[in-house]
């Protein structure tokens, strides 16, 4: 971590996590920890069209796999600022080697360098 400048990657990955948890309270507050017909205000999905249905259908499922996405990155930036505070941020987890410094600017949550095969 010797060319890593660690105040200067906790606030960036300390601001990732608080726009990404600002992300996911978004798409909860929207009604994804609701069910789908709590969520459309319907009492019965017999009175609304087939296609409506499935486009409702769809757009939550999408959002539902964006909220999952999200909540991974929200991990792994969690992960990120634990391999710091432990003193192994920027170390390849598979080889032990550095991480490219180019590598952690452009991907600050990376566990490995580009090259590392798993």
């Amino acid at each position: 971590m010797a060319d890593i400048d660690g105040d200067a990657v906790r606030r960036r990955l300390e601001a990732e996590r608080e726009r990404v948890a600002e992300l996911i309270a978004g798409l909860r507050g929207e009604g994804l920890d609701r069910t789908e017909a709590d969520q459309v205000g319907e009492l019965s999905h017999y009175d609304q069209h087939p296609a409506d249905q499935g486009s409702e259908t769809f757009e939550r499922e999408k959002d539902l796999s964006i909220l999952e996405r999200l909540e991974t990155e929200l991990a792994e930036i969690e992960a990120a600022l634990e391999r710091l505070d432990q003193g192994t941020y920027g170390i390849d987890e598979v080889t032990g080697e550095p991480i490219d410094p180019a590598r952690l600017e452009a991907y600050p949550i990376a566990r490995t360098n580009v090259d590392t095969e798993r």
